[in-house]
């Protein structure tokens, strides 16, 4: 299984450079941490919530589709007030990448399942996401996505990629965990 394979989404970024680009990262986190693709493919989102039946790759892939199904709807109903606003290519990068860090923020443990690593005291993922985007040499407005999308963005002024991924991802995150 490959990372398009894992990640469809990839293939709507236009930009043939960051589409390529935002696979490379993909590779080299899942390498970094250990991880199979089918590992990825079947570890949980978060461990912040108990019972979580959604996978993480589902979590990246349905954020990443209210995202483009906003950005859809804010154009159908906006038009050329809000195109040149948004972009395109950095709303899809950084929902893909937001969450690339957790796999080094999760490791496996030594008897079976999913804890934090050592890494996680230190640096929650959006932070090594934006590591891995500048090694790659990823656009800022991308890196604005990751950096700003959790609560560690709370108190910057978030651009509208930002603003449409922070929210779609929060909506994800608390429907999962609503028990």
């Amino acid at each position: 299984m490959n990372i398009l394979e894992l990640l469809p989404e990839i293939n709507e970024i236009g930009d043939a450079d960051l589409r390529e680009k935002t696979i490379l990262i993909w590779e080299d986190a899942m390498t970094t941490g250990g991880w199979t693709a089918e590992e990825v493919n079947a570890i949980p989102f978060t461990l912040l919530a108990d019972d979580v039946n959604v996978t993480f790759i589902e979590h990246v892939r349905t954020v990443a589709r209210l995202c483009l199904a906003t950005e859809r709807v804010l154009l159908e109903a906006y038009g050329e007030r809000v195109r040149d606003r948004i972009n395109h290519d950095h709303l899809v990068a950084g929902a893909l990448l937001a969450d690339v860090g957790k796999l080094l923020e999760f490791r496996k443990k030594p008897a079976g399942g999913i804890e934090f690593s050592e890494l996680y005291t230190y640096l929650r993922h959006p932070w090594s996401a934006v590591g891995y985007c500048w090694k790659y040499g990823i656009p800022e407005g991308v890196m604005h996505v990751i950096a700003t999308h959790s609560w560690e963005g709370d108190k910057f002024k978030r651009r509208p990629e930002s603003i449409i991924f922070h929210h779609m991802d929060f909506t994800d995150f608390e429907l999962v965990k609503f028990k």
